[in-house]
């Protein structure tokens, strides 16, 4: 997957609290290939009504914000079922960082595996960044994973992430880059047991 390192893009504000992964992306899309275009339907049943039409009042159907490459969410984003669908949905629509001041757990598993990072800010900066977004929408918001610093206007914050996750993120490693990456120490360690313990190699066939 491509490395985490800066963005700088438009940010969409959805204030909403326990938004959870069936809300971002309804069951009866799960049998969709992801070829087909899961971006399409994020959010569906919060971004459409029943006829198929758009509700004004989303933030992401807003015109300001239908290219934002952000969210910023209410507490406990991403919670309820394990639905790694619900990533790729967010990630196919353009989402690359969502910014909340916590996440459900299994979410921000899955999301660190497709590059998606979830940024942890506290109560208040969450509130501040909402209200700046609200206030001016066009505002930029740069999210800079090094430094683990969010920044808008005059304004910055820090965040937290688990350091593996911001480190597979930085590296752009998935599950096999990140076991390669330890590659030196695996190779000394096998030779070490080979020797410590000659007894547990299996005996050649004769």
């Amino acid at each position: 997957m491509d490395k985490f390192t800066t963005l700088s893009a438009k940010a969409c504000p959805i204030d909403q609290s326990n938004l959870n992964t069936d809300q971002i992306l309804p069951a009866r899309y799960l049998k969709w290939a992801r070829s087909r275009g899961l971006g399409q339907v994020l959010f569906q049943d919060l971004r459409f009504d029943a006829q198929g039409s758009e509700k004004a009042d989303f933030p992401l159907n807003q015109p300001v914000w239908r290219d934002a490459k952000i969210i910023v969410g209410g507490r406990n984003f991403g919670c309820g079922s394990s639905r790694e669908a619900a990533v790729y949905a967010l990630f196919d629509f353009g989402i690359r960082c969502v910014i909340a001041s916590s996440f459900g757990d299994i979410f921000s598993g899955n999301a660190v595996q497709n590059g998606l990072l979830t940024a942890i800010v506290s109560d208040a900066g969450a509130a501040e960044l909402i209200a700046a977004l609200t206030a001016t929408p066009e505002l930029p918001v740069t999210v800079d994973l090094e430094r683990q610093q969010i920044s808008w206007g005059n304004h910055s914050c820090q965040f937290a992430i688990d350091r593996v996750r911001r480190m597979r993120l930085l590296n752009g490693w998935d599950d096999i880059a990140l076991t390669q990456s330890y590659r030196a120490q695996i190779s000394a360690f096998k030779a070490s047991y080979r020797s410590d313990c000659p007894w547990a190699a299996p005996s050649a066939c004769r």
